[in-house]
């Protein structure tokens, strides 16, 4: 008994785009008819056969008669591969090996190969002579070698089509490459004049069903050398099971794809895949306006060609993935940093923004922290707040948005054009978030045909069928960025694995400095609170008033210094602005008053005041006020005694800048980058300024920080210069 087409299609259902992506195309039952197969156990008997193996391979007794390999007749190099591939056979498998044999006059190339136990004889007819096949093997060759000396993908993939055209002589040979989105573009093309360009045209997903991907994956080479084939059944003996032709060259395709190439105006068409890592990174994809068949050793000669291709892309890639993580392990470096010396969090991470954005391929970025929010890069205020707000409900660490969908519905909109967002939560307990943007891509898609399925009327009725027109057809995208690339997302994992790292050692640090702080205040609270009770004694037992006054006034002047420093770093620590309302002041004279209060308090100071008669600018006086004497301050308890202490004041069309000069030392390196951390105690040991608590520095940044202005120390010799510029344009709070 033998069942005849023992595949599992019904022919009473008849494959369409409804249903091919269940089409199971590995077990297609036929075979291209350019050809035979013979397929045999592992005991060397004949289970299945093709329809014209009896008449293509001219065997004189009937296919069912036969069963033992040695009573079909076969030429000797075919039995003798035949008996390698039973021998070679692991796990079921073996490689493909290839004969070249005789019947009658026409040569075949005879292709042996093992699969699920089953030794698979493929006899495909050959139409050049041996000698033209040699010769086109030895321009493979050469193509190989022009490969190798390629620099770029894209130069890669020209290479490959123009050399795949010149070895097989198709008409168009073009290289796709995928997308994100498993849509592919043609990113080369080589082709006859006569032929429109597809050069830089997309074509669906939904083109190369998932099936089908897993073929050019396993099988990465497939020949169709006429569409208007008729399929050739296979025939197996009873019991056998439908033959898995997954690697056979001559397996029949789906008749959606034959429909899909023949509106295209395509009668021959051969693929070659390109997979790098197990996964199918592009194809070469050959047209012919005619049948064409390529033979079996020319066809090996361009799989070697995509091979030699993949590796170099894969190197090319690798390449680039080495550089990428290499400064993006400098960047972290310098993030570190930043988190550990810089007080202010959202400042430290500002500070190395623009590497941070270049690290991830991001155009802007947004760091959150404390209730303090930053912002780098041209994105507007209003941007910034939806990103901000979008946030408040996600319980992720990582948050990946790459178009206008994905955002929360009460954000699709603020988020204007910057529609991509990879959130990255650093500190949970201070609402620590940095926030990578990328702008939407508005592309112009040049679709091969309008993508959509079509419903065409035949003799079955309605159905949905293949496109019928390739002409190039346009579309507008929007609302969508450029998806973050897994690449970007490893770095950005490694970057959140710092941060989270220096959080913690932050947090253990604040920890420890808010005990010392307290211990700090205590003892400071000490001495002055003993002052006024000595005070109020003196006044009990009826001495001096005048001096007891004096003495109550400095002590508790003393306490509400430090109790004001203590509020002020709360506040900042809560995210609170230390400012009011900022408004045009003359800086000039309240310069000058600060100048004589300070002669009037410590006759020894000797201090000297450049400035304009009037300088306009706008500021919180009060707390602007507060920097420079705190500045004018440090210079006389830490400079030399005796010395002059200088304030300079310029005005320019940027803004004003005010120098705070003092004889003295150079701070120590490790000393300058804490000078802005709260609870140093710099002064402590000097007995000029037994009540400094190590804050001053830290709130006049942050004032200045909220004006929009910037304070730096520099050293020239023999001065130390405090330096402060504010801008001519009020600043914009903190969103």
């Amino acid at each position: 008994m033998i069942t005849p087409d023992f595949a599992v299609r019904n022919a009473d259902t008849p494959v369409t785009l409804a249903n091919c992506a269940d089409e199971p195309i590995h077990i297609p039952g036929s075979i291209q008819p350019h050809g035979a197969i013979l397929v045999f156990n592992s005991a060397a008997e004949l289970v299945s056969w093709s329809a014209n193996a009896h008449a293509m391979l001219q065997l004189t007794v009937p296919m069912v008669l036969l069963t033992a390999l040695a009573d079909l007749g076969l030429a000797d190099e075919v039995q003798e591969k035949i008996h390698e591939c039973i021998e070679d056979m692991d796990g079921g498998e073996a490689p493909a090996a290839m004969a070249e044999t005789l019947v009658g006059t026409q040569a075949f190339d005879c292709i042996v190969h093992g699969h699920e136990g089953l030794v698979i004889v493929e006899y495909e007819c050959r139409e050049l002579a041996t000698d033209s096949v040699a010769t086109f093997a030895l321009k493979a060759h050469t193509a190989i070698e022009r490969l190798k000396r390629q620099k770029s993908v894209p130069a890669l993939l020209k290479a490959a089509v123009d050399q795949i055209r010149l070895i097989t002589g198709f008409d168009r040979v073009m290289a796709y490459r995928f997308r994100h989105d498993d849509s592919g573009e043609v990113a080369a093309e080589a082709r006859t004049e006569s032929l429109d360009p597809y050069l830089g045209r997309r074509y669906p997903a939904s083109d190369i069903p998932a099936q089908a991907r897993r073929l050019y994956v396993i099988n990465t080479l497939r020949l169709i050398g006429d569409m208007g084939y008729t399929p050739v059944p296979m025939i197996g003996r009873t019991g056998a099971a439908p033959l898995d032709m997954s690697y056979s060259v001559l397996r029949s395709v789906s008749p959606i794809h034959v429909e899909y190439l023949r509106n295209m105006g395509v009668e021959a068409s051969m693929s070659i895949s390109i997979v790098i890592n197990g996964k199918l990174w592009g194809m070469i994809a050959c047209h012919h306006m005619a049948p064409r068949r390529v033979p079996y050793a020319i066809r090996m000669a361009a799989d070697v060609m995509a091979q030699v291709l993949a590796a170099s892309v894969q190197s090319l890639e690798t390449r680039e993935r080495a550089t990428l993580a290499e400064r993006a392990a400098e960047v972290r470096t310098q993030v570190m940093q930043s988190l550990l010396h810089f007080d202010d969090v959202a400042a430290g991470l500002t500070a190395c923004a623009a590497e941070i954005c270049g690290s991830l391929g991001a155009g802007a970025l947004v760091v959150m922290h404390g209730g303090r929010v930053v912002a780098h890069g041209p994105v507007p205020a209003d941007v910034v707040t939806a990103a901000v707000a979008s946030m408040q409900l996600e319980d992720a660490d990582v948050v990946e948005r790459s178009a206008r969908r994905d955002w929360p519905a009460g954000q699709q909109h603020g988020c204007g054009k910057w529609v991509g967002l990879l959130g990255l939560r650093y500190d949970a307990a201070a609402n620590g978030w940095l926030l990578a943007l990328r702008e939407e891509q508005v592309e112009l898609v040049r679709w091969g045909g309008k993508p959509d399925k079509e419903i065409a009327h035949g003799p079955l009725g309605p159905r949905l069928t293949p496109r019928g027109s390739f002409a190039e057809w346009r579309e507008t995208v929007f609302d969508q960025a450029e998806p973050w690339e897994a690449t970007r997302l490893s770095i950005a994992r490694q970057l959140l694995a710092e941060m989270n790292r220096a959080s913690v050692t932050r947090h253990e640090q604040n920890d420890r400095a808010r005990a010392q702080l307290f211990a700090i205040l205590g003892h400071d609270l000490r001495n002055p609170l003993q002052s006024i009770s000595m005070a109020a004694t003196v006044l009990e037992l009826g001495g001096s008033k005048e001096t007891a006054g004096r003495r109550i006034k400095a002590s508790s002047g003393r306490m509400e210094r430090l109790i004001s420093q203590v509020l002020d770093m709360s506040m900042i620590n809560g995210g609170m602005r230390l400012g009011g309302e900022v408004v045009a002041v003359d800086l000039a004279p309240m310069l000058a008053d600060l100048a004589d209060e300070f002669r009037t308090a410590k006759p020894n100071i000797v201090l000297n005041l450049d400035s304009p008669p009037q300088v306009l600018v706008p500021m919180d006086a009060d707390r602007v006020a507060q920097v420079v004497s705190n500045l004018i301050s440090n210079a006389y308890h830490h400079g030399k005694v005796g010395e002059t202490i200088d304030v300079r004041l310029v005005q320019d069309d940027a803004g004003v800048t005010l120098e705070v000069l003092n004889v003295g030392d150079e701070i120590a390196e490790e000393t300058a980058r804490t000078l802005y951390n709260p609870f140093k105690r710099l002064s402590a040991n000097n007995a000029r300024n037994k009540g400094g608590m190590g804050l001053g520095l830290y709130i006049a940044r942050q004032i200045m920080l909220e004006h929009g202005g910037t304070i730096e120390y520099t050293y020239q010799a023999p001065h130390v210069r405090f330096t402060l510029h504010l801008p001519a344009t009020p600043a914009a709070p903190p969103a």
